[in-house]
């Protein structure tokens, strides 16, 4: 990772930062010599969050660097330097505000990213000299954000079905795990139909594709994540503006991926089955239409009132799978939802899970590792916004309210009677630049859950 170095390997020299705030600040003027000082009061440099400074030393070169930050935020406290900074190598120093090192390192390398596939970066980043223990635990969940963010920014030409599939034979090899998919009418002979309904209108093939990993005797872990790689909506189309950004709908698939990666590059102990229904929700001639019915793999007959309620579809079949595994737990991640951030905005994803004290530890893990979640109620009487008249129940209903909440009990429909399982219903995006967190595909969510499993099953030796 280059925007971090292990300090055994950094140059002799590194460049302090000091982390300082308003409190703090008389007592880092302390620390400068008298030119600094005067410096320090002629640029008018007052400490708030996001504010830096560069000092030099007697000879003109930079030897040190002032910060403010916000002590509560350690994440954001130095994301915005390693793109700001002159390139070259720096540490944090040991006095000033303390910062928590892994959530500081973080923060940094989540701010040198840049997505390079079509133009070339523009700049290196600054790079940070961390110890070893703190490399150890920040490459990972780099490595992981950076994957998830790869994979939503690539426009769909270049991430379809068929390439994130390839994103999932690539982590196979590298994990040595087993990878195999079924193909376009592949799905409806393997009883995947709702798969099949959903991606069938597009030029290019659905599929559902399942990594499997780990020893048999392990505890069963499945993780599902929407693969849709564009949504238009289908025959219920959705207008420009709601159209523009669905190279993202692919977000929980990407969240999923990631996921399993970061599992088993732990090497967590579990039997770890990945699922990803990878399609296309495309119109032509045989697109799915409003009021017909499908029948589910788990035998649910199901009434298409709205196309565009596609993401519920393509889950269930997968969903229904992975139960028949009977897993201990069942996680599934999913951009599902606009009501999702009509309630909570862009920076929170919805928590929802059928197990109090799983979805509590959930919320603490997130906390613990500031990736912050929000549950939200399985409100079960609100079961009959999606009743049919002529089906088991619809995939969507003729009222606004609740949105999020109807799309995660339709979920719920496909996960067996004490099967413990969490839903997230993710955003995968940020709207705007902000330190650490550029424009573009964004890990929401991601650590908190891996941060659960992590409680739930410890290391392996």
């Amino acid at each position: 990772m280059s925007a971090l170095l292990d300090h055994s390997t950094a140059p002799r020299h590194c460049i302090a930062i000091e982390a300082t705030d308003v409190r703090h600040l008389a007592a880092a003027k302390k620390r400068l010599d008298a030119a600094q000082r005067r410096w320090l009061d002629t640029s008018g440099f007052d400490a708030k969050p996001g504010s830096s400074i560069l000092l030099a030393d007697t000879h003109g070169k930079l030897a040190r660097v002032l910060v403010g930050v916000d002590a509560s935020d350690p994440l954001a406290a130095l994301a915005a330097l390693p793109m700001t900074l002159p390139e070259g190598a720096y540490r944090l120093a040991a006095e000033g505000v303390a910062l928590a090192p892994v959530q500081a390192a973080l923060g940094w390398a989540l701010g040198a990213y840049q997505f390079t596939r079509y133009r070339k970066a523009k700049r290196a980043p600054a790079t940070l000299a961390v110890d070893t223990a703190t490399l150890a635990a920040v490459q990972p969940l780099a490595e992981a954000t950076t994957l998830v963010r790869d994979l939503v920014n690539t426009p769909t030409e270049d991430m379809g079905p068929k390439q994130l599939g390839e994103a999932i034979e690539r982590l196979g090899k590298t994990y040595k795990a087993k990878v195999r998919d079924w193909i376009g009418d592949e799905l409806l002979k393997a009883n995947f139909p709702t798969i099949h309904a959903v991606g069938r209108a597009s030029h290019r093939a659905p599929r559902l594709v399942e990594l499997t990993w780990g020893k048999e005797q392990h505890p069963k872990l499945v993780i599902v994540g929407k693969g849709v790689c564009f949504d238009t909506g289908g025959l219920d189309l959705k207008p420009s503006d709601g159209m523009r950004w669905m190279k993202k709908d692919m977000g929980g698939a990407a969240h999923a991926i990631a996921l399993a990666q970061l599992v088993m590059q732990a090497k967590l102990p579990v039997r770890l089955t990945l699922l990803v229904p990878a399609v296309e929700n495309a119109v032509s001639g045989n697109a799915l239409r409003p009021g017909e019915v499908v029948v589910t793999r788990a035998g649910h007959s199901v009434e298409i009132d709205n196309t565009d309620a596609e993401g519920r579809l393509v889950l269930c079949d997968a969903m229904a799978y992975g139960a028949e595994q009977q897993p201990e737990l069942l996680i599934d991640f999913a951009t599902l939802t606009g009501a999702a951030r009509v309630a909570l905005g862009p920076d929170l994803p919805a928590l929802f899970g059928n197990d109090d004290a799983l979805a509590d530890a959930a919320l603490a893990a997130g906390r613990a590792v500031d990736d912050p979640l929000w549950r939200l109620p399985l409100w079960r009487p609100y079961r009959r916004m999606l009743d049919s008249y002529l089906a088991d129940f619809a995939n969507a209903g003729p009222s606004r309210h609740a949105g999020a909440i109807t799309a995660a009990l339709y979920l719920e429909r496909f996960v067996p009677a004490g099967l413990p399982w969490l839903h997230l219903d993710t955003y995968a995006w940020n709207d705007g630049d902000r330190p650490g967190r550029p424009r573009g595909g964004e890990a929401m969510g991601l650590r908190a859950v891996f941060a659960l499993l992590q409680q739930r099953y410890g290391k392996k030796g």
